[in-house]
């Protein structure tokens, strides 16, 4: 069974965003997680989601539960 994984964005032509990415996300394992990219500025009822789940600021990955908040673009509390 796959697990569910999230990748919160700032905004989709964040550089760091897209460099994170390219670098890490297009590289996990399909087989194991589906995952769903999220724009936090297109879809602003799921800050208080991200927030929940630990994120603080993005990018940032979320797998198994577990955040990783990769570099930094922006702080959940300047996106809306």
């Amino acid at each position: 069974m796959k697990s569910k994984g999230i990748f919160y964005m700032g905004r989709g032509d964040c550089g760091v965003c897209i460099q994170v990415d390219r670098a890490i996300v297009q590289h996990l394992d399909s087989n194991r997680y589906n995952l769903e990219y999220v724009d936090l500025t297109e879809t602003p009822n799921r800050i208080l989601e991200a927030e929940s789940a630990g994120v603080k600021t993005v990018p940032a990955l979320v797998l198994d539960g577990q955040v990783f908040h990769i570099n930094f673009g922006a702080d959940l509390s300047t996106i809306a």
